[in-house]
């Protein structure tokens, strides 16, 4: 399983964390026009866990292709964005919006999840613990509300279900999965999911700072037997920059109740070409600090992203999950690299044999890699 585990996790969160390139070097759409970008990246991988990587020296493989079209006319717009992988292909957005006036926007379509930090709990490549659980950078299809006015930001959403079907593995975000994993067998599907987001930012000399906190519920559907469990999570977090210097902060409850489960410690989930298993309670932490220094060439961010899970199911053998990502991005013209080095402490997909997120762990040590990440945005 690890053999094939590898071979999609750098198509799996490198299709994800172009998110803030994307956002960085896409041109906007003008009034009435439309803008089609993209982007080609590739990566450079290397493994002290894994004999064939450290025998080779790593691994350099094209990661993602996206194409990306923005376009308006009037009060009305649309956005949409596909990535093409060395293994898969799927959507990341695709909606419709209108403009009601200065202050409110609606949205439909598959659309960003309002939980959590309003852009992303992470500056890495890697992203935050969060984004392996279904919480961060989330896309799913659905109705919102978006109000901003006077610093005051209120996300309003409805979705009826995950943007791809629950047997599907090929996703951009992380949902629900309906499939065996390790020889356990899950029905789920996410659907009616109803999401309640509120910010202030407040401007201060040097910067700005952002508070905030989410609310999240949903059903969960049982496919073999028709019954419906339910889920939740809540979520408080800070973005708060100042002369260059960024701090984020984020802590999070959520909680899978799927009915008729077969286990109720834990749940299957599916990102980019792979599905895995998480504890179906738990609490997340993060804390990142980053700081960005312009040059005349372009920029470098430099930063350190350090995530907490622990678990909070009925099984006292889980483990909690722990990552720590340090590294740098940098900004010059057309081009977003980023240099990592990654920590993992049973954590899917930066460790050797823990390809899960917060079950018992296989071992006790943290596992590293390094990972560069080189995109050219169009």
């Amino acid at each position: 399983m690890m053999k094939k585990l590898n071979q999609f996790v750098l198509s799996c969160v490198a299709s994800a964390v172009a998110l803030t390139c994307t956002t960085t070097f896409a041109a906007e759409p003008q009034e009435d026009g439309m803008n089609v970008g993209g982007s080609v990246r590739v990566n450079y991988g290397y493994r002290d866990y894994d004999d064939k990587s450290k025998d080779k020296g790593g691994d350099f493989n094209f990661d993602v292709a996206t194409l990306k079209v923005t376009g308006q006319k009037g009060d009305f717009g649309l956005a949409a964005e596909y990535r093409f992988t060395a293994k898969t292909n799927f959507i990341k957005f695709g909606y419709g919006y209108y403009k009601i006036d200065p202050d409110w926007e609606l949205q439909f379509g598959i659309n960003k999840v309002p939980f959590g930090n309003r852009g992303v709990i992470s500056n890495s490549w890697w992203f935050g613990i969060p984004y392996y659980l279904g919480f961060e950078d989330d896309h799913d299809i659905g109705l919102k509300a978006i109000y901003k006015k006077d610093g005051w930001h209120t996300d309003l959403a409805f979705y009826k279900n995950a943007e791809y079907g629950p047997t599907e593995n090929k996703r951009y975000s992380t949902d629900l999965y309906t499939g065996t994993i390790n020889g356990t067998e899950y029905h789920n599907e996410e659907t009616n999911q109803l999401n309640v987001r509120q910010t202030y930012t407040a401007e201060h000399a040097g910067g700005s700072t952002t508070v905030g906190g989410s609310v999240q519920y949903g059903q969960i559907y049982n496919s073999k037997t028709g019954n419906n469990g339910d889920r939740y999570a809540v979520a408080l977090h800070l973005d708060s920059s100042y002369n260059g210097w960024n701090l984020q902060m984020q802590a999070m409850q959520y909680e899978h109740n799927a009915a008729d489960a077969v286990d109720s410690n834990k749940i299957g989930v599916s990102v980019v070409g792979w599905q895995y298993e998480i504890a179906s309670k738990g609490q997340v932490y993060n804390l990142n600090i980053a700081k960005t220094v312009n040059t005349d060439w372009g920029s470098i961010k430099f930063y350190n992203d350090f995530g907490l899970m622990t678990p909070d199911v009925d099984d006292d053998s889980y483990d909690n999950s722990l990552q720590n990502v340090t590294g740098m991005a940098i900004a010059a013209g057309p081009t977003y690299t980023m240099i990592d080095f990654v920590m993992g402490k049973n954590m899917t997909f930066s460790t050797a044999n823990n390809d899960h997120v917060g079950l018992p762990e296989m071992g006790n040590d943290w596992d590293k890699r390094i990972n560069i990440n080189f995109g050219y945005y169009f």
